[in-house]
């Protein structure tokens, strides 16, 4: 597509159509590299993400630098998102090196300070052309340094949505529902019946976090509900991780990381179509040529 686009359009799209565009965390070039080979493989639209942490650990000038050379050589549609951001410096810093997505997570706060924080930031958002996505409501579990406890996760109101995406003009919207960060400890909880409601009364792409580990049958529907956007991070990591740990217990003198980066490489790509047959997006490319 020549250079990274913003998510904006893909997930109106992807909602307008039915299907969800997957949003994959990576944590290196060969994770990177992976599920865009994924994608072009199966002409399906994608967007590559990276959490605080990851953009702390390598820069987000070296990881902009990688998406766009990635989105040079592809012929599907990319785009570049910053997961969960607390800190408005940061976002404008990932804004000016070329992010053309952003998430503000202010849903610790009280209801008038989250919108708040997500005016300010789609007001820089808007003018850079970058989409913006919001939190209503808390995902449990862990995502970098951010924790909510079980007992802390609350679901999103369907009235407070309406009301928030009012008030902030938030294009794209991460409601609680009953998903967590991390794998589940048992089947997950999905609030179907708010997420029904919410579906009806809103009409942006929704997104759903915690992607990793959710039935089948549950992705599905949420996705035939709005949910135009699935994340999954840690399902990737750990295929990542465990194709090389199996490279090192078979050999474990290995010193050549080429010789262990490219099984790991293979177990992201395969984890990343399955993934994007399960949201549907496979061969969606072409909505956007």
């Amino acid at each position: 597509m020549a250079h990274l686009i913003s998510s904006t359009h893909l997930l109106q799209t992807a909602r307008q159509n039915g299907y969800g565009v997957t949003a994959f965390n990576v944590h290196t070039l060969e994770m990177l590299q992976a599920v865009v080979e994924a994608a072009e493989e199966l002409q399906a639209p994608l967007i590559l993400q990276t959490t605080v942490g990851t953009v702390k650990h390598l820069g987000p000038d070296y990881i902009v630098a990688a998406a766009a050379a990635a989105a040079k050589r592809s012929s599907v549609p990319i785009a570049l998102h910053l997961d969960h951001c607390t800190d408005y410096e940061l976002i404008v810093q990932c804004i000016r090196e070329g992010y053309t997505s952003v998430m503000i997570d202010a849903s610790m706060h009280p209801f008038e300070e989250n919108v708040r924080q997500t005016q300010e930031v789609v007001k820089v958002a808007r003018a850079a052309g970058v989409n913006v996505e919001a939190e209503l409501g808390k995902v449990g579990g862990v995502e970098d340094d951010i924790v909510v406890a079980d007992e802390d996760a609350l679901l999103a109101d369907p009235d407070e949505c309406v009301r928030f995406v009012e008030l902030t003009g938030v294009p794209t919207l991460a409601p609680a529902i009953g998903t967590a960060h991390g794998i589940y400890k048992g089947e997950p909880k999905i609030a179907f019946g708010k997420l029904e409601e919410i579906y009806r009364k809103v009409s942006l792409p929704l997104v759903l976090h915690g992607g990793s580990g959710i039935p089948e049958e549950q992705v599905k529907r949420c996705v035939s509900l709005g949910m135009a956007k699935m994340n999954v991070a840690t399902e990737l990591r750990i295929a990542f991780s465990d194709a090389i740990k199996k490279v090192f217990q078979a050999n474990p003198d290995e010193n050549d990381p080429r010789k262990y980066m490219v099984p790991a490489k293979a177990a992201v790509k395969e984890l990343a179509q399955a993934k994007m047959r399960l949201t549907g997006c496979v061969g969606r490319a072409k909505d956007f040529i």
